[in-house]
């Protein structure tokens, strides 16, 4: 093998973790594989004769870049039109995920995660998705241990702090089934009773036409919300278990998500 090959090789097997930890700190598949693609491009130019340990070093290079590009997000977010949401993989069959915890990868973590500071983010993700230990987590921050300690367990707080009751796999299907069945049709009753009273829908739509640009709050507005948009926004839309690509995009047309 030549050198660039070795290299190629080398990089191929850390990709899954790399791909993870830039997904779980930008939440945007798109973005994280702009900036996997970024860290080959460095890897290849760099001395990799002076490299001792790869995946450390290749770690280390993503989350770096990771905090830089998420605190310029966070800035082009400022302009972007309605609210923000992080862009959902298929976490049961994305190949690309590598991670020994998933609980970091569920699309209710993301959003909790959009209110932690970038080191926070960063030392959370590496610590609580893939289980890095402290020093390592400090050498890639330039900080020290006792300072990334303080930054996982200020993150933990914050994250089971908000976190609301989980729900069985099973059930929670059964429930999105319902409720889908219910949007489409424009079922105004049976949507007002899968809704609890707090219910809130957001949708990222980036000033798209007949997207709401602010949160619907309460179970009758929710409701009438969904019922209206019954006659226009499934049209064309088909159910399957799974995406076949192993991802999902972000619909700008309609309401992306709604939480309780």
């Amino acid at each position: 093998m030549t050198d660039l090959e070795d290299a190629a090789a080398v990089f191929a097997g850390l990709r899954p973790r790399l791909f993870g930890i830039a997904y779980r700190m930008l939440s945007s598949a798109t973005e994280a594989e702009d900036l996997v693609q970024d860290v080959w491009l460095r890897w290849q130019t760099t001395d990799r004769s002076r490299v001792e340990n790869p995946g450390a070093f290749l770690a280390t290079t993503t989350t770096r870049l990771a905090i830089n590009e998420l605190q310029s997000a966070r800035k082009r977010r400022e302009t972007y039109i309605g609210p923000w949401l992080p862009e959902p993989v298929d976490t049961s069959a994305d190949p690309y995920l590598g991670a020994e915890r998933e609980e970091a990868l569920a699309f209710a973590s993301l959003m909790l995660m959009e209110k932690l500071s970038a080191n926070e983010r960063a030392a959370y993700v590496l610590r609580e998705a893939f289980d890095y230990p402290y020093a390592q987590i400090a050498d890639i921050l330039q900080s020290t241990e006792p300072a990334v300690r303080q930054l996982v367990s200020r993150a933990k707080k914050h994250m089971t702090g908000e976190q609301r009751t989980t729900v069985a796999p099973a059930a929670q299907k059964e429930l999105l089934t319902t409720f889908l069945a219910a949007a489409r049709t424009g079922d105004l009753g049976e949507l007002e009773r899968l809704l609890t009273a707090g219910v809130s829908s957001i949708s990222d739509g980036n000033g798209a036409i007949r997207v709401a640009r602010r949160p619907v709050a309460g179970s009758e507005r929710v409701a009438k919300f969904y019922s209206a948009l019954s006659s226009w926004y499934w049209e064309g839309w088909r159910s399957r278990s799974s995406p076949p690509t192993g991802r999902h995009r972000r619909c700008c047309g309609g309401p992306a998500t709604s939480r309780a």
